[in-house]
């Protein structure tokens, strides 16, 4: 084949394939238009979940950088000022917190308290069942009158001069506020004859409060303890008076010296003395743990004769928050004082608070001084109290409706 046929073919192949190149090219272009317009007009599904402001912004920080130069670089970019109000009520919200703290411990520890007492009670009168109620009343005054098992005389003589019965001791609970109750414990032998005679009068009369308390002359420290204890945990009073069962009583009196005091914190009133410390055994009074309070003739520090006394609702609590803790010496009279010798507690000495008998209380009552208790410091009671207590109540008491018009 001549040379220039051989140039005519390859100029027409190379013509060829340059228009197929050309032509492929313009496809493949209007093809990617229109495929990437199909891209573009795709609606969103409702089930693409769009990235969250967070998640932006954590992007964002991933992208910058989240090294310490860079966040340290924020935080000083940022306003001071703003920075300041973040602070302060950051510290604010870390009061608010401990307040809260402190606040729920102290209704745990109360709560605990009362708990125990519930589980630790041995109840029998309907007085106990209300102690589960809430508590919806704040009473002026429960009266717990110490008694025994061998004392019922006492007791019925104690309901027919100063204490009201019946109708009269609810009226007293609703109108003025007062709570006036026997304050025994159990047997040795629980459920025996003398619980069980215990339980018969109590169920005529309604006015025992029951302890979970081995009765006995040597345990009168341990029955105190639980006496404000239990007082406490079932009545919310202002005040919470211990008294003994062969002392007379003028209950408007009291009520009326105990309003006078009211505003003073962790109030001890009664009778205040001061007497030796019994170190020889065998003697009355003796104390087993003299050698604590000094050297032989010490005397003890000031409390209140245990006659009747009268405590706070703050100290009473105190009693049941630490009880388990609270030592109990010999004497009753000195225990409770101990129990307050470290606090600060408000020591008030009212001499209308051991009155004698007649005619001391007789004389003092025609002075326009009434007494509120009487008895006979030789005894450490009124002498022969189930016969004598009603010579005491009409030569020394107060007129029947004072009670009654009484403003507290």
């Amino acid at each position: 084949m001549s040379t220039k046929m051989k140039g005519e073919i390859f100029i027409s192949k190379s013509l060829v394939s340059k228009k197929w190149t050309l032509l492929l090219c313009f496809g493949s272009f209007c093809f990617g238009i229109l495929f990437t317009d199909r891209m573009w007009n795709i609606p969103e599904s409702k089930d693409i979940a769009r990235p969250s402001v967070t998640e932006a912004e954590r992007l964002k920080l991933i992208s910058e950088g989240c090294g310490p130069k860079t966040l340290y670089q924020k935080e000083v970019n940022r306003d001071p000022q703003a920075l300041f109000g973040e602070v302060s009520k950051t510290h604010s919200a870390i009061q608010t917190l401990d307040k809260t703290i402190s606040s729920l411990e102290m209704e745990l520890a109360a709560a605990r308290s009362a708990q125990e007492s519930l589980t630790n009670s041995a109840p029998i009168s309907n007085d106990v069942e209300k102690k589960q109620l809430p508590r919806k009343r704040r009473y002026l005054m429960v009266v717990g009158i110490n008694t025994a098992f061998s004392s019922r005389k006492r007791r019925d003589s104690v309901r027919t001069t100063w204490m009201p019965s019946g109708e009269k001791r609810k009226k007293l609970e609703e109108e003025k506020g007062i709570i006036i109750r026997f304050v025994i414990g159990h047997s040795a032998t629980a459920g025996g004859i003398l619980d069980r005679s215990i339980e018969a009068e109590d169920k005529k009369h309604g006015d025992f409060l029951r302890l979970d308390h081995v009765e006995g002359y040597l345990e009168l420290s341990g029955k105190t303890k639980t006496y404000f204890s239990t007082a406490v945990s079932m009545w919310d009073a202002e005040f919470y008076v211990k008294v003994d069962d062969d002392v007379h009583v003028n209950i408007a009196t009291l009520g009326e010296t105990l309003v006078r005091h009211r505003k003073k914190p962790r109030l001890y009133i009664g009778c205040m003395k001061s007497g030796p410390v019994l170190s020889q055994k065998g003697v009355r009074y003796h104390e087993p743990e003299y050698w604590k309070f000094g050297e032989n003739g010490n005397k003890y520090f000031r409390h209140a004769t245990g006659q009747l006394y009268a405590i706070s609702r703050d100290l009473a609590s105190y009693i049941s928050l630490n009880q388990r803790v609270l030592h109990k010496y010999a004497n009753e009279d000195v225990t409770l004082g101990a129990w307050f010798i470290g606090l600060d507690v408000t020591h008030i000495d009212d001499r209308r608070l051991c009155c004698g008998t007649p005619p001391d209380c007789e004389w003092k009552a025609q002075a326009g001084n009434i007494c509120v208790a009487s008895f006979d410091w030789t005894c450490s009671g009124i002498c022969r109290s189930a016969d004598r207590i009603k010579e005491v109540h009409k030569r020394c008491g107060e007129p029947e409706n004072a009670i009654w018009k009484a403003r507290f």
